[in-house]
Order: structure tokens, then C-alpha cells, then sequence
């Protein structure tokens, strides 16, 4: 089983998936379904179902999801192996794809193992294999979760073998903008202390505001923010011009920056930043952190400037289960295959977070957990690279996870 798997792997990964490419992957995940007679079929935005029914009605279905698209384009995907044959690699041209095709592959064994040995006694298996997940997440957002049937939720898309990630960051944006009343010329009206540089004022404001690390849990960082980008003095004018030039110098943000209106008291200024955060409260707390050096800013400059924060929600955060099931099955797992499971949040986005507030057939939450599958190194670079026998011991993992969740 451990050969057919990286068979499986390197078909896979041989075949370009860009985001919204994903078309000819798809199709020979279909082939080894056919070829298995395993019941495959696509939803209305070609995300790929896969469904193996129960054959015990008094067991749980367990749905394993994982995405077909790589970071790359759609060039050829030349791969080779190390010399001691430890991993496999592509030519240096561009990305190999284990993300996130270790976690397809694994999930498509895991569906042939079960279809090939029909005495084994189990509650059911679905996979999602979704489009789209590195750039808009909209396979994923597209999926009917109404036709799915499972709660708990294996997401295989960890880069690192035995990661059991049971909490994952949200996302929302935040949006700063700050007027000066006045403006003027910069040598006429300079003297004039009524006139505030919205440049400055925002660079003072941001100076008094959080940034990075806001709260921390057992050496995992649970909430942060990030400052983005300070935009002033980049004028529409000077934008245009930017545009209107058929050579522009990198790095086009300094070009940009010569072309900014310095005989200008600029009357606009803008903030942005990102906002992680894995539990609400503190993602509320520092959102009111921002808010109160807002008024405060407002207070201070009124009748001459004032500044306005923004929110928007871009993900949702992926909140710890109180279900403690599944951590249950992976410790037993991990002992049994002399594998160390590590229990953990990350700070990042996943499709755990779209799963985590979505609903299955019955009205049930999923329950959700990011897996490591494999072994994963300079994901999304040329040279990206994977541990042969960490998908090994990654498939071996979320098999025995399944037989262990079917007892």
C-alpha cells in the first residue's frame, strides 16, 4: 500500500493545478475511483466529492477534506528524488504541490484501502477535495455542507507529520483613515498650525497603536496584529502618472514615493492591518485597544482632524472544540505507531475555519482538526521539497485514526 500511495503522489504532483486549474488533477483522481469502484462525483463548482457508504449503521461517517490546487502556475512539474532518495523535489523550476497534494493523496488511499478490504466495519467515509484554497478559499465556500453527513472533520493540509491542530486563527482586516481638515502648500502655508499633515498625524496614531504579539497561550501565540501599510501623500495624480509610465523602476513603491506630492500638506492618510486571533474575546479586546486611541486621537485633534477605524471580518476564527473525542483517537493512534502527535493552535487561515461555522445535514457543527500528513519544507518556493517516508508514516496515521474512530 505504502508504493501505490507514492504512485498515487507523484501523479498527482505531476500534474500543473494552479487555483481554478485544477481540472485535469480532478480528472485523474476520477480515474483511480473509477478504476476502485468508488462512488466519486463533482458538486456545482467541480469541488470533488468522494462518498463510500456505511456498511454499520450504528457507527459515525468521518469526512477527510484536503485541497487540489498548488501555488504555481502551469508549467510543466519535472520531479526527481534526492540522491539518498529521502525526498522528492521538483527541478528548482517552480513548487512541487505536496501543498496540497499529500493530504489528496493520503485521503484517496485511505478511500481505495477501504473499498478494497469490504469486510471491514465502519460508519462511512467522505472526502471533499475542494478548488481554490490558495487563493479566495471559494471551492471551499462553494462545498453544500447540507449533503454532508459527518461532524468530525480530518482537514489534511499541516505542513509538518503528526500535527493535530485543534484551533486556528481568524482574520479580520482593519481600516484606518485619518483626514486633516485643512491642507495647503507646503512653503505658503507651512506656518500655519491649524494645518496638520495627515502623513504625520497618521505615523504619530500608528505609533501609539498594537502591534504583533497580543496574548499568548502555553508558547502558541493565540491573538496578534500586524501593521499592513501606511499610505500618504500617494496622490491620484501621482498614481496616474505611475500608470501612464511604459518603464517603471522596481521597486515601484519607491517610484511611487517620487512621484508623491511633497509641495502638498496632505489632508489624507490611510492605516492598514491584519488582525489573528483563535478566541473572540481577545480579538475583541484589541479591536477596543484600537478603538480607544481612535477617540482618543479625535479628542485631541478636534476641529482640525479626525481619524475612523474599520473593521471587516475576512475569516472567521477555527474555535477549540470542547469534543475531546478526536484528540483521544490521534494520542491512542500516535503511541500504537510510534508517532508524536502534537496537540496544538496555529496562527493561521485554513479550511477548518469554514468548517468550523458550517453545519452538516443534521444541523450539527463539524468539528474540525488540522493534520500533518507530511513532512513539508520551503512549501510554496521552487524549492520545495517532501520526506518520502513522513507521507508514509502520515498516511499510516489518518488510516489508523479511522479503524481506531470504526471500533
Amino acid at each position: 500500500m505504502d508504493n501505490n500511495l507514492l504512485k498515487i503522489f507523484e501523479d498527482l504532483v505531476k500534474i500543473p493545478s494552479p487555483s481554478l486549474g485544477e481540472e485535469n488533477v480532478s480528472n485523474k483522481i476520477l480515474e483511480y475511483t473509477y478504476l476502485n469502484g468508488i462512488n466519486a462525483y463533482y458538486d456545482d463548482y467541480k469541488n470533488l466529492i468522494i462518498k463510500i457508504p456505511a456498511n454499520d449503521e450504528t457507527k459515525k461517517p468521518l469526512l477527510l477534506s484536503a485541497h487540489m490546487d498548488v501555488v504555481g502556475n502551469s508549467s510543466p512539474v519535472n520531479i526527481q528524488y534526492s540522491d539518498d532518495k529521502k525526498y522528492i523535489q521538483t527541478d528548482g523550476a517552480r513548487t512541487l504541490g505536496a501543498d496540497d497534494k499529500a493530504g489528496v493523496s493520503c485521503a484517496l488511499n485511505l478511500a481505495i484501502f477501504i473499498a478494497q478490504n469490504r469486510e471491514l466495519s465502519h460508519g462511512g467515509l467522505e472526502i471533499v477535495f475542494t478548488r481554490d484554497e490558495e487563493t479566495n478559499m471559494t471551492g471551499i465556500n462553494h462545498v453544500n455542507f447540507e449533503d454532508l453527513e459527518s461532524e468530525n472533520v480530518l482537514v489534511l493540509d499541516s505542513d509538518s507529520l503528526g500535527n493535530f491542530e485543534i484551533a486556528g486563527a481568524g482574520y479580520t482586516k482593519l481600516d484606518i483613515e485619518v483626514k486633516a481638515f485643512l491642507g495647503g502648500h507646503s512653503g505658503n502655508d507651512i506656518q500655519d498650525k491649524k494645518r496638520y499633515n495627515a502623513a504625520k498625524l497618521v505615523a504619530d496614531l500608528v505609533s501609539e497603536l498594537p502591534n504583533g504579539v497580543y496574548k499568548t497561550e502555553k508558547g502558541f501565540t493565540i491573538t496578534s496584529c500586524n501593521l499592513g501599510s501606511i499610505v500618504a501623500g500617494a496622490t491620484d495624480i501621482g498614481i496616474e502618472r505611475l500608470l501612464e509610465k511604459s518603464e517603471i523602476e522596481k521597486p515601484y513603491s519607491k517610484t511611487l514615493v517620487n512621484l508623491s506630492a511633497d509641495n502638498v500638506i496632505n489632508t489624507s492618510a490611510y492605516a492598514h492591518y491584519s488582525l489573528r486571533s483563535s478566541v473572540r474575546k481577545y480579538e475583541d479586546e484589541l479591536i477596543k485597544k484600537f478603538q480607544k486611541q481612535i477617540d482618543k486621537f479625535n479628542k485631541k485633534y478636534k476641529n482640525y482632524a479626525s481619524a475612523e477605524l474599520k473593521t471587516h471580518i475576512h475569516m472567521l476564527p477555527f474555535e477549540k472544540s470542547d469534543n475531546q473525542d478526536m484528540i483521544k483517537i490521534a494520542k491512542i493512534v500516535g503511541e500504537k505507531i510510534n508517532l508524536p502527535v502534537k496537540v496544538q493552535s496555529f496562527h493561521a487561515g485554513a479550511e477548518t475555519h469554514v468548517y468550523a461555522n458550517k453545519t452538516n445535514k443534521f444541523g450539527n457543527k463539524f468539528k474540525p482538526v488540522l493534520v500533518g500528513v507530511a513532512n513539508i519544507y520551503s512549501m510554496h518556493s521552487p524549492n520545495e521539497k517532501m520526506e518520502t517516508e513522513s507521507l508514509k508514516k502520515g498516511y499510516e496515521f489518518v488510516k489508523e485514526i479511522f479503524l481506531e474512530y470504526n471500533k
